[in-house]
């Protein structure tokens, strides 16, 4: 057992990984006592939805358009020669960075399909055993549907399955994909949903990527959720902000009676989305919220062509979902916290009896000022151990 002392909150008590005690405690004889001098103590932060694999790849390629399209097309030249070490090298100085930021639990989506085959996911394989017991990582095979000979237009439907069927095969946890810009979204909407019964596993989506309000799948992600006896996620969801707000409301109460979760990704969303038009590219959080959808919030890329910056801390996350999505800061931390680990299939983790001790001090007064200072000095705790440690000092002349 371990007993945590001096935190904004007073003491809490930790046994076998398990928050026992929380209030003004006093230590055991022979019980270890750490003291996080004056440090916030919070639930830790949970990253929903990142990708890895492409993670610090800026420099070796270029987004000519600065949109979604010009992205892809950019990291194309990556993908079609994939390096498993070099997967492992950047998956892994990410992860080590999510983890000093706060982060224990992490679902990242990893590219599979006609440029680089399954060769991402076996790299990302290797990286979740190596990472056990220190972070809970999840694999999405985020897989595009290979083209038959009739073109990408004539998207081979057995071909695509089969792909699914080999990444799960190869240890993804879940399914996923890009359906809104396959040449036929139903097809793959299908083929996504019928290979996840068929396996057991969760289906997590990257939906609607755009501020046309003319692309809108998330009715059709709905419908195939109702029947889908595991979880299902819905990323982006960027049209839906698009949609008049009426409109808005009734899709947000479909995926809320579905049962589907949404991700929302300011940060590369904002970058990719609304050059032309000036929307923002950002879902519309307060009414999914109202409609009883859980949404949680993640980095999506980091310093690659679909995003040159971030720095793999959910903190910058919750800022952006303060000053772009116009969230309280309390609401804001949940968003990267206890709110992404319930979508996330995980138990929650924080300061009552009976709670994971996944934690996080920070030199920090309160939400506000944890969201805004982002302090660097942070103390991480896995299942009541320390995995991650920061101290900061620094001088001025003034």
């Amino acid at each position: 057992m371990t007993l945590l002392r001096g935190t904004v909150t007073g003491d809490v008590r930790v046994v076998d990984g398990i928050v026992t005690e929380v209030g003004s405690l006093t230590a055991r004889p022979g019980e270890p006592v750490e003291d996080l001098g004056g440090r916030l103590l919070l639930p830790a932060f949970a990253e929903p939805h990142i990708h890895l694999d492409k993670a610090f790849t800026w420099a070796r390629t270029a987004n000519l358009g600065g949109d979604l399209a010009g992205a892809m097309s950019g990291y194309s030249r990556v993908a079609a020669s994939p390096s498993p070490e070099d997967i492992r090298t950047r998956a892994l100085a990410a992860l080590r960075l999510l983890l000093s930021a706060g982060a224990t639990a992490v679902r990242c989506q990893v590219g599979c399909g006609p440029l680089s085959g399954i060769t991402a996911i076996e790299a990302l394989v290797e990286v979740r055993e190596k990472v056990a017991g220190v972070v809970d990582l999840q694999i999405v095979a985020h897989a595009a549907v290979p083209p038959s000979g009739a073109g990408r237009a004539g998207g081979d439907d057995r071909a695509h399955r089969a792909l699914l069927r080999r990444a799960v095969t190869a240890g993804a946890d879940l399914i996923g994909g890009n359906p809104f810009l396959e040449a036929s979204p139903e097809a793959a909407l299908e083929a996504c949903f019928e290979v996840a019964a068929d396996l057991g596993v969760g289906v997590d989506l990257h939906v609607d990527e755009t501020t046309d309000p003319s692309v809108l799948t998330l009715p059709d992600v709905a419908k195939y959720a109702r029947e889908h006896p595991w979880p299902v996620t819905a990323a982006h969801c960027v049209s839906l902000g698009s949609q008049p707000i009426e409109r808005a409301r009734e899709i947000a109460g479909d995926i809320a009676a579905a049962e589907v979760s949404v991700v929302t990704l300011p940060a590369t969303n904002l970058y990719l989305q609304g050059r032309e038009d000036r929307r923002r590219g950002l879902t519309v959080i307060d009414v999914l919220r109202e409609a009883g959808v859980t949404v949680a919030a993640g980095s999506d890329n980091v310093q690659d062509p679909f995003n040159p910056t971030g720095r793999c801390d959910p903190l910058e996350t919750a800022s952006l979902l303060v000053t772009a999505g116009h969230q309280e800061p309390s609401t804001a931390l949940a968003m990267v916290s206890a709110e992404a680990r319930a979508l996330l299939g995980l138990p929650p983790a924080g300061l009552a009896p009976g709670m994971v001790a996944d934690l996080v001090a920070i030199r920090a007064d309160g939400p506000h000022d944890t969201i805004a200072t982002a302090s660097a000095d942070r103390i991480v705790w896995r299942r009541g151990r320390v995995v991650a440690r920061t101290e900061v000092s620094g001088e001025t002349a003034i």
